[in-house]
């Protein structure tokens, strides 16, 4: 994978997919240490089996932030991602203690904008865990920049 893709570097349909990270229980209990979610249904055991899930679940934010390291772990956001514009996910399996996710995303759409220095691309994105269930999906729309002008050369 080549470090920091430029706009000029996209393609519709291409492809990228990240390497599987295991979600801990530490993983949970700092995610609410950090955001204050402390909500039962990430905490609380007991509550939980008598809960339509039957057991603790990760925060749904949790999956979506570690998705976004994922990604970027991969280098191609590296020094040319402008700005983070917008997301949409739909959360559709509960993510538990011991799941490993990874993360598919392929570029959807492409749309320049130079006055910005660069060109709007939008990644559609699966989460998936180890058994082949997308537990997120959406898109994430980023701006990214153009590759540098090349200096002239003179002849």
């Amino acid at each position: 994978m080549q470090t920091g893709l430029y706009f000029e570097d996209y393609e519709i349909g291409r492809k990228l997919v990240t390497r599987g990270r295991t979600i801990t229980e530490t993983d949970i209990v700092q995610f609410g240490a950090l955001t204050g979610d402390f909500n039962p249904m990430h905490f609380d055991a007991e509550y939980m089996k008598t809960h339509m899930m039957g057991q603790r679940i990760a925060h749904g934010m949790l999956s979506l932030s570690y998705a976004v390291g994922q990604a970027y772990q991969l280098g191609f956001m590296e020094k040319t991602i402008l700005a983070f514009r917008s997301l949409e996910m739909k959360f559709s399996q509960p993510v538990v203690i011991g799941d490993t996710l990874h993360v598919e995303l392929t570029v959807k759409e492409m749309s320049p904008a130079p006055r910005l220095g660069g060109g709007m691309v939008t990644l559609e994105v699966k989460i998936i865990n180890q058994s082949g269930k997308t537990v997120q999906s959406g898109t994430w729309t980023v701006l990214v920049a153009s590759k540098p002008a090349q200096p002239a050369t003179e002849g």
